[in-house]
């Protein structure tokens, strides 16, 4: 494993990723959708950072899960929140960590039945590799290969941090 970098130099990483792909794609006015919690919370960050001047989306991808029948329902369900029309948009997607593809699929699912998009951006602070879905992040802060007993935790709002985790703790 590489060493965690520090959240200023993931945010960083990630808003300069994201501005060159803004740039090549020639994308003047995206929107940016954060994904409950963690992605939230680095949305509104980007948001400031990337100059984007309409509020930022949130989404509860909750009733999307694809695991919903077997964990149930979390028991903090809010409803998504999108204060733009998406659809024709250019929308920019952001989580705190990936690993297997199955968040950032329920996401795409809830974000399709508000509208087509015109394209999605996926940036992530945290590429944790380990996918059971062919979905790949456009944008990574840092991309990490843990043994199977540690976990990458983002904590919040403020001070927002990441933590390596050992399993157990």
């Amino acid at each position: 494993m590489s060493a965690l970098l520090g959240i200023d130099q993931l945010l960083d990483e990630l808003e300069n990723g994201l501005r060159s792909l803004l740039a090549q794609r020639g994308i003047a006015s995206p929107v940016l959708i954060g994904i409950r919690t963690g992605g939230i919370w680095v949305a509104d960050i980007l948001g400031k950072r990337l100059g984007i001047e309409e509020p930022f989306g949130e989404l509860d991808i909750s009733f999307y899960r694809d695991d919903f029948s077997r964990i149930g329902l979390n028991p903090k369900v809010t409803p998504s929140r999108l204060p733009f029309d998406t659809e024709g948009r250019d929308i920019i997607l952001i989580d705190d960590v990936i690993m297997s593809g199955r968040t950032i699929r329920a996401a795409m699912n809830e974000l399709f039945d508000y509208g087509r998009p015109a394209s999605i951006i996926l940036g992530t602070l945290i590429d944790l590799g380990a996918r059971e879905l062919p979905i790949q992040p456009d944008v990574a802060g840092q991309s990490l290969v843990l043994n199977a007993q540690q976990r990458v935790k983002l904590r919040g709002p403020d001070p927002l941090r990441i933590e390596l985790q050992e399993a157990g703790q």
